[in-house]
């Protein structure tokens, strides 16, 4: 989450005077993540989010977002619900963005990741793509294998970060895109599930958040995704028993074939590429004065060299 548009208190009372959700009592803006405007309501219904979409957020997919958090909600998955305002729309316009309000989720997401977070982390995960599987349209990936390529050449000043890094990247790119698998099964996919984006209470997940990067993709990239945000250590080591536990805790309730347990160093390649690329693009590009955090791209490229060694799934403990 970010805040990119200031929301003045005068166009959010008129914002909100759409919605049957209370009187306005405070907000704030939040400063984490990259990617959209986000406010925390608190009205005298409760709580909720505000998201102003911003960036790489296409207007055409938001109705496919929202459609598929209210199925996901719906079939049992805990994830924000997004609020229809009177007139039963659930986008409106608000400071020349399109905005929408969700349902607030309570509980925190785990700032040092342990052991214990990785195997109710993969059970959830397995739960979102069997519940998404009534959900009948699709949406491509926009940041699949096909976008890495002009991604990066418009990581103008790359090599500022690091000496040769364009080259370098290059290289690891055309390796990694021309190794991608093509028959592995298929579905609706979170793509964007960090510790950020899961909210523990009590012990156990209380939800999960972010769907704005949700697509139809291969049901194991998303597991990659998740072994590249939860299993490394702040010393970029990979720790083989958060490894184990996530895909224990996935395998529980959505078995993976062979062919995609052969395919996961790759598949955590494309992973560790496609954060690297964007946060590199971000961190290039954050415009000066916004309300953001950008993250660091190296973070990502020390990942990468390390599932660039894997021989096979045996280095993420299977």
């Amino acid at each position: 989450m970010a805040v990119y548009t200031e929301v003045t208190d005068e166009a959010l009372t008129e914002f909100l005077a759409r919605y049957d959700i209370g009187t306005l009592l405070a907000y704030r803006g939040i400063a984490e993540g990259v990617e959209n405007s986000n406010y925390a309501l608190k009205t005298t219904q409760g709580d909720f989010i505000l998201t102003l979409y911003e960036k790489r957020v296409n207007p055409a997919d938001l109705p496919w977002f929202l459609g598929l958090m209210e199925h996901l909600a719906a079939h049992g998955l805990s994830c924000p619900l997004p609020v229809r305002a009177k007139d039963g729309q659930n986008l409106n316009p608000l400071a020349g963005k399109i905005a929408a309000i969700t349902t607030f989720l309570p509980g925190v997401w785990p700032r040092r990741v342990l052991a214990e977070h990785c195997e109710p982390l993969g059970a959830a995960m397995a739960k979102l793509h069997l519940a998404g599987q009534g959900f009948a349209p699709t949406r491509q990936n926009g940041l699949g294998p096909d976008s890495w390529g002009p991604l990066l050449a418009k990581c103008e000043g790359a090599d500022s970060v690091q000496p040769g890094l364009a080259a370098e990247l290059a290289g690891w790119l055309e390796r990694i895109v021309s190794a991608w698998p093509q028959d592995l099964p298929v579905g609706h996919i979170h793509a964007d599930l960090f510790p950020d984006n899961v909210f523990f209470l009590n012990g156990g997940i209380s939800g999960l958040i972010d769907f704005y990067f949700a697509c139809t993709d291969i049901y194991a990239y998303d597991v990659a995704i998740c072994l590249n945000a939860w299993c490394f250590e702040r010393d970029f080591s990979f720790n083989i028993t958060k490894s184990r536990a996530l895909l224990r805790g996935y395998m529980a309730h959505r078995g993976l074939s062979a062919a995609e347990q052969a395919a996961l160093p790759v598949l955590a390649q494309g992973a560790a590429m496609r954060f690297l690329l964007t946060r590199l693009y971000d961190w290039l590009n954050t415009p000066e004065g916004a309300l953001v955090t950008p993250k660091d791209p190296m973070d990502y490229y020390r990942r990468l060299r390390f599932h660039l060694a894997a021989r096979d799934a045996s280095a993420y403990g299977l």
